[in-house]
């Protein structure tokens, strides 16, 4: 095999670690951020551009879509080429797909903006961790990884809040969802190419599963168009079901059976036979379902159950944003100090459970201040599990596999946080239509079906069932998410801790490459 390495240093100081997170956080944020500043927007977006109430979802949904199924592509090609280059590349992408999106002239056109914008994002978030680990021993890396997980969830949390204000704001508008982006993101381009020096290392035999990386995305693709549209478009016990979900099946099981026999796999699946990667896996998809889930409907709460504005209900969401980041940036802090990480996931898997299950009692009465309070605990839960995660599993995995392991983590949250969020979307569905056929009969919930009310235009007295309606619907939500968090628990307790590591990605390549692994 021939190997030719380009290093300026093989060991990064703190200077540049910090100068190099500049432009991966901001990067990072921008991303994450297309990925939820148009929850609050979509109503005026779909309406402007002539768009029907069907593909009204799809406008969020092709985004996480080509984001997720692409992420282990992209851990994949970080193995092989320059880490650099990649992510210039993806951010790139993504300023292509925010332009076409602001300038869209019909719903088309937006869908396909999205998706272009999908694949950079699927990019930086998995590029992102992959740099940071090759940068940064484990020993080092928990006070980075707590800001990374912290600059997560304020995209996560932050983009319908900064959605909201757009939108209300008259000289500004919905488009500027899209290019609000644009400058950050070429300044973090700017950046990179300045501050992030790694070194290029080119595998000149190896070749690219191109096979199993299509069947990977279609098999990913087609469960997540399945899990978008079941429930909405037709039954969940149906025929579109049985077709999709076998489609998806077989396609997944044909990828696990060509990434068995490749050379170099985009997944490779000796990974799996280390105990902890497996186990973090598992944890970080159950990890997406809380996280994901919890975002998106307790905005709808807000608004529906307690009468907010799309920016108020945007407001109400830091409590969430506060939690996770103190806790990942303190856990990161005491991480690095002391050296011991499972005490932080096991911490963080049983306050999360105690959050999803404080808010599974929330009420129409409840006050804004409890809501908050049980916001803010389920934040502490995710912020201790979501980064500490990646760690446990970068720590206990040879550096050529650094990439992979990395994007399979960030592929099966992401994958978590789609499926859950569609499966839990169906179950608040049709809580919702049992509701409304309980307190106002059949015709008017048939009537009503897949149709969210304006309630600023209801009589008082109907106001106040609907909005009990909701909050009933969205406490049992969180309710069904429970269990989900209790897995990822259980899934924690069984990761055996090892010592963390001194050396930082690259410098343990070399040393492999040189011990000739």
């Amino acid at each position: 095999m021939s190997t030719e390495t380009e290093a300026p240093r093989p060991v990064h100081s703190k200077r540049d670690v910090l100068q190099a997170m500049s432009g991966l956080m901001l990067g990072m944020f921008v991303s994450i951020l297309a990925s939820t500043i148009v929850s609050n927007a979509l109503p005026r977006i779909v309406a402007d551009l002539k768009g029907s109430q069907s593909i009204f979802a799809w406008i969020v949904t092709v985004e996480l879509l080509a984001m997720t199924a692409t992420v282990p592509l992209w851990g994949k090609l970080a193995d092989l080429y320059s880490r650099k280059l990649l992510i210039q590349a993806s951010l790139s992408l993504f300023v292509v797909g925010s332009l076409i999106a602001g300038f869209s002239q019909n719903i088309e056109m937006l869908i396909v903006s999205r998706v272009v914008q999908g694949l950079g994002a699927g990019g930086v978030t998995a590029l992102a961790t992959i740099v940071m680990a090759a940068m940064i021993p484990p020993r080092e890396l928990g006070r980075y990884s707590g800001l990374f997980g912290a600059v997560f969830g304020v995209g996560t949390v932050a983009g319908p809040l900064i959605g909201g204000l757009l939108v209300d704001t008259s000289w500004l508008g919905w488009r500027w969802c899209f290019f609000i982006g644009v400058p950050f993101t070429l300044a973090a381009i700017w950046l990179l190419q300045r501050t992030l020096h790694l070194p290029v290392v080119r595998n000149e035999n190896t070749k690219i599963d191109y096979l199993g990386a299509f069947l990977i995305v279609s098999g990913v693709s087609t469960l997540l168009v399945w899990s978008s549209l079941a429930g909405q478009k037709f039954e969940w016990a149906s025929g579109w079901t049985a077709l999709l979900v076998s489609l998806g099946v077989v396609l997944l099981v044909a990828a696990v059976w060509v990434e068995s026999r490749a050379h170099d796999p985009i997944i490779p699946l000796s990974i799996f036979r280390n105990r902890t990667v497996g186990l973090t896996t598992l944890a970080s998809a159950l990890v997406g379902v809380a996280m994901f889930g919890g975002t998106v409907f307790l905005s709808q709460y807000f608004q529906l159950s307690l009468g907010k504005t799309p920016t108020q209900a945007g407001l109400l969401g830091l409590p969430l944003i506060f939690g996770l980041l103190v806790s990942s940036t303190v856990a990161g802090q005491l991480i690095t100090r002391y050296g011991r990480w499972k005490a932080f996931l096991v911490a963080g898997g049983v306050i999360m459970v105690g959050g999803m299950l404080l808010l599974s009692t929330i009420t129409a009465q409840t006050t804004v201040f409890m809501v908050g309070v049980d916001m803010f605990v389920l934040g502490v839960g995710v912020g201790l599990l979501m980064q500490n995660l990646v760690l446990a599993a970068q720590n206990d995995v040879p550096a050529r596999d650094l990439g992979a392991t990395t994007s399979t983590l960030t592929f099966f949250r992401s994958l978590g946080g789609a499926i859950g969020v569609s499966a839990l979307g169906a179950v608040l569905a049709n809580k919702v239509t049992s509701l409304t056929e309980e307190k106002f009969g059949p015709i008017a919930a048939a009537g009503g079906e897949n149709a969210v009310p304006d309630i600023t235009v209801l009589p008082p007295e109907v106001k106040a069932v609907i909005a009990e309606i909701y909050a009933t619907a969205t406490a049992e939500i969180f309710l069904v998410g429970a269990p989900f968090a209790v897995l990822a628990l259980l899934a924690v307790l069984f990761i055996k801790e090892k010592p963390l590591k001194e050396q930082s990605g690259d410098e343990r390549l070399a040393a492999e490459l040189a011990a000739g692994h």
